[in-house]
């Protein structure tokens, strides 16, 4: 990108990306939307932000659209970010869904999963359960979605690079639940990989997932504007069953929407549950 971004382009680039993916770029970020996309200007000889956005709407560019949204929502993640949910779903409630269903299914969504750290770590969580409770929730399926291709096709390979593996996973894990590859980086196992399947979903599109037990929608939707929000929450309440979860981020409330939430206090952390 040769030339400045103007205040034009921005406000432009900025509708352009909240009516494709719903993210909406706060003021100010010109330095993020260089940064990222940077390598794709270069890639397309294009020289300013007005050029790309031009060469996107052309008719049969949509790979480019792809990737652009791509550069623009692909954020590093780390293993059992933020600690706290996953020691509500270890000690809350994979127990009380156990009792509740014995060894019937349960179904978690991992919402914005990234390049699977999430989703693998829930599974981790599910596989210690198992083994302290031998015989309860023997049929878990996770479904774990993104809007971007390339993170899912990480997550789907499930091997990561030692500086990856070293971002919150515990030595014992790493060992309980990889193994080492020929090329210096780690391979999840089996066992683990094969309770997740990954998903291409944009969040403002319709879900045609099925029903949940759980959703985890974590540190997504602090992205989006507040009606996009409610809209996204509201939806995500259709797919959860009769006493079922939502996970937020730790830095993210639920505002509105009594009627459809109850807010569960965990002691640190708060949960929601499925009025």
């Amino acid at each position: 990108m040769k030339a400045e971004i103007t205040p034009q382009e921005y406000e432009a680039f900025k509708t352009f990306l909240q009516d494709a993916c719903g993210i909406l770029l706060g003021d100010n970020k010109q330095y993020l939307v260089k940064s990222r996309l940077r390598r794709i200007m270069e890639e397309n000889k294009l020289n300013t932000l007005a050029e790309l956005l031009e060469r996107v709407k052309r008719t049969g560019r949509s790979s480019l659209k792809e990737v652009v949204i791509d550069a623009m929502t692909t954020n590093e993640t780390l293993w059992f970010r933020d600690n706290h949910p996953f020691r509500i779903l270890q000690e809350k409630l994979l127990p009380e869904f156990g009792d509740r269903k014995g060894a019937q299914s349960l179904r978690i969504w991992s919402a914005a999963c990234s390049t699977g750290q999430e989703p693998y770590s829930v599974a981790m969580i599910i596989e210690e359960f198992r083994r302290q409770r031998p015989g309860r929730l023997r049929d878990v399926r996770i479904t774990a979605t993104d809007i971007s291709k390339s993170v899912l096709e990480v997550a789907r390979r499930g091997e990561y690079e030692m500086i990856a593996i070293g971002r919150g996973l515990s030595p014992d894990r790493q060992k309980q639940f990889f193994t080492p590859a020929i090329n210096g980086s780690w391979q999840i196992r089996p066992q683990i990989k094969s309770m997740v399947e990954f998903r291409e979903l944009n969040l403002l599109e319709r879900y045609m997932l099925g029903k949940f037990d759980i959703v985890m929608c974590r540190n997504v939707l602090i992205y989006f504007s507040a009606e996009l929000k409610k809209d996204i929450l509201t939806r995500i309440h259709a797919t959860l069953n009769p006493g079922g979860y939502l996970i937020l981020g730790a830095s993210e409330s639920l505002n509105g929407l009594p009627h459809l939430y109850e807010m569960v206090q965990c002691h640190p952390g708060i949960i929601y549950r499925k009025k």
